[in-house]
């Protein structure tokens, strides 16, 4: 019921049983009508506080009851404020839009966002059992190792320039090696190389400069074009050096002048490396280093639905051609390779041939060949766990030593329990006969022409990865 009939009601009431209120028809028409100018004009304003209501309910989103009578009715809402012209506004957000430019800007043209700070590390806790003519050596028994640990900062300056640092901690351990072979096939002279330290090198230091993905210029010690090549296909270098590197006819960095690209989406890819030859562990500083010729590695290589295929070789002296030290023979050395890799598989078979690859300073007529390959396969059977297993075969020849072989293999399984981390249950196993053979696990074998000369080498342990 309405405000309006209720006061109507109570007042022609009133006025015909009050007798205080007795008075004529025309007064009390004319009171009728003024109440009810007064009751108009307050249910209209009291419609207008309900249209301020409902406006500022729906700015806010609420939910707020609607007054249904003149009892219940809000109270006023708070004077409006000032409106902001649309000139200042603009003026705010352009300020905005200023502040955040800088900001972005600042950001984008920090030297952080342009480098990239990484590292790997190979360890690993075996025990160790070998013996070279029946003779145990020192270094068997149990032990932790850190094999290698690279550190590396990558630096982009713009579309085209970069450069890279990338030094190695290693252990680097005495061994001695034959660098030449006489005429019966006897070591003519040895190297000893090796400090028993805790050694700290720069494995690569280089200023990039990339035109295009077909070609590429890298100054400096960088990677070369094989043993990384094959290391990729490999895929467990953390297990053992891939075959050149483990028997040590090639290397992985060194220092000089570095070509490399590649066509069609990687179908063909190429790397050609003009260099000092000694390797990246020989800094070319001084006279002492500074060789009067260059060494020539390179590859050319297509990878097509997982399959690839490389050819590669090496020419040079190998460092040894530096003043006043005569150098007789050229190093030389033929690589080839075939893989398929894919998300489960890796299956491969790497051959490669060699000739004075350790008698480039003998006088003597050279009959320093070798040759061998390497079969490699895994197969990743879950997300996290994988099986693997390699096969190397080495022949180091020379006229009294035709016969001298070179036998190892590994077999394992992988554990990895997150991206960064790998770890491996491994056993290995080698032997060589009736001569030496320097490997990455040390020389293996026996005396030259002795009865029953050999040597046995046998690990079995945890080896692991850590990369970021």
């Amino acid at each position: 019921m309405k405000l309006k009939t209720i006061l109507l009601g109570t007042i022609a009431t009133m006025a015909l049983i009050g007798p205080a209120f007795a008075q004529s028809d025309a007064s009390v028409q004319e009171q009728l009508n003024r109440m009810e100018k007064k009751i108009d004009a307050q249910n209209a304003q009291i419609e207008r506080q309900q249209d301020q209501i409902r406006a500022l309910r729906g700015r806010r989103g609420g939910s707020a009851p609607v007054a249904t009578s003149y009892a219940e009715a809000p109270p006023p809402p708070p004077p409006p404020q000032p409106e902001v012209t649309a000139a200042q506004f603009e003026a705010l957000q352009n300020q905005v839009y200023e502040q955040q430019a800088a900001t972005t800007s600042t950001n984008a043209n920090g030297w952080w966002n342009n480098t990239k700070i990484g590292g790997r590390m190979y360890f690993d806790a075996t025990n160790l059992d070998n013996e070279n003519d029946h003779v145990k050596s020192p270094l068997n028994g149990t032990n932790f190792d850190i094999k290698r640990f690279y550190l590396s900062v990558d630096h982009q300056f713009d579309s085209v320039f970069s450069a890279n640092l990338t030094t190695d901690f290693t252990y680097d351990s005495v061994s001695i090696k034959s660098d030449a072979v006489n005429a019966l096939g006897d070591p003519a002279t040895t190297t000893v190389t090796g400090s028993n330290t805790s050694q700290l090198y720069i494995k690569k230091a280089y200023l990039q400069a990339k035109f295009d993905d077909a070609f590429i210029v890298r100054l400096g010690s960088a990677d070369l074009p094989w043993v990384p090549y094959v290391e990729d296909l490999y895929g467990y270098r953390y297990i053992e050096n891939t075959l050149i590197d483990r028997t040590k006819y090639g290397t992985s960095a060194d220092w000089g002048v570095h070509l490399l690209g590649k066509f069609d989406d990687g179908l063909f890819s190429y790397a050609f490396s003009a260099i000092n030859g000694q390797g990246y562990k020989k800094i070319p500083i001084g006279t002492a280093n500074r060789s009067e010729g260059i060494d020539l590695e390179g590859r050319v290589s297509m990878n097509y639905d997982g399959f690839s295929l490389g050819l590669g070789g090496y020419t040079g002296k190998l460092g040894h051609d530096i003043e006043n030290t005569p150098t007789f023979h050229t190093a030389q050395r033929f690589d080839a390779i075939a893989a398929y890799t894919d998300d489960q598989f890796r299956l491969g078979v790497e051959y490669f041939s060699a000739r004075d690859w350790n008698s480039v300073t003998a006088a003597t007529p050279s009959f320093d060949k070798a040759d061998g390959f390497s079969g490699f396969a895994s197969w990743q059977f879950d997300p996290k766990w994988s099986v693997f297993g390699r096969y190397d075969w080495v022949r180091p020849k020379n006229l009294a030593d035709s016969d001298f072989k070179d036998n190892y293999y590994n077999v394992g399984i992988s554990y990895s329990p997150t991206k960064i981390v790998d770890i491996a249950l491994v056993y290995k196993h080698e032997t060589g006969d009736d001569g030496f053979i320097a490997t990455s696990n040390g020389n293996i074998g026996g005396l030259l022409d002795a009865v029953g000369s050999n040597g046995r080498y046998d690990e079995v342990g945890v080896w692991g990865q850590l990369r970021w």
